[in-house]
């Protein structure tokens, strides 16, 4: 199975309520989970999102890239949660989630990774190590940030929190 990076999308006041109640935040995330289980929504109305195992190389090359807000482990922690899996959820509020889709709009997806080889990352050991290692190209990478552009950007455009965490 592996590490899977995760998000939920939540109302501001979904928002709120789940920094405040771990538990219900945990409760309300599988509840968007269930509804959207068998669901093919665009990734502008869809209210989770995973970045399958591609979490990791992601969170190197925006960093690489300078990216002001950390959209694969969130800015802050959410107090009193317990682990969720690989750890505890953290979050981006409303105004970090609207930093984050201007920066992706200023961010094409070839910016990303310019310059970057599958060589690169395994010698920087981003898992899964064993994908880099055998040379397999970046789009799998550059598939989920395309993914991520219109989440967030209809997160910010609703006013939502995100929740994230590793499973």
């Amino acid at each position: 199975m592996g590490m899977i990076g995760e998000y939920a999308r939540l109302t501001a006041a979904e928002f709120e309520r789940a920094v405040g109640d771990p538990d219900w935040a945990y409760e309300r995330v599988r509840e968007l989970t269930e509804q959207e289980w068998d669901v093919d929504l665009p990734w502008d109305r869809a209210r989770r999102l995973d970045t399958d195992k591609m979490w990791h190389a992601l969170d190197f090359l925006l960093r690489r890239v300078g990216f002001p807000v950390d959209v694969v482990f969130g800015e802050e922690e959410i107090p009193g949660a317990e682990d969720w899996s690989y750890g505890p959820p953290r979050c981006l509020t409303p105004d970090q989630v609207r930093t984050a889709a201007e920066s992706f709009a200023a961010t094409p997806p070839a910016r990303l990774t310019e310059g970057v080889t599958p060589a690169d990352l395994a010698a920087a050991d981003i898992y899964p190590t064993v994908v880099w290692e055998r040379g397999e190209p970046l789009d799998e990478v550059t598939a989920h940030y395309e993914a991520l552009v219109p989440y967030f950007r209809a997160a910010a455009r609703d006013g939502d929190g995100v929740l994230l965490w590793i499973s």
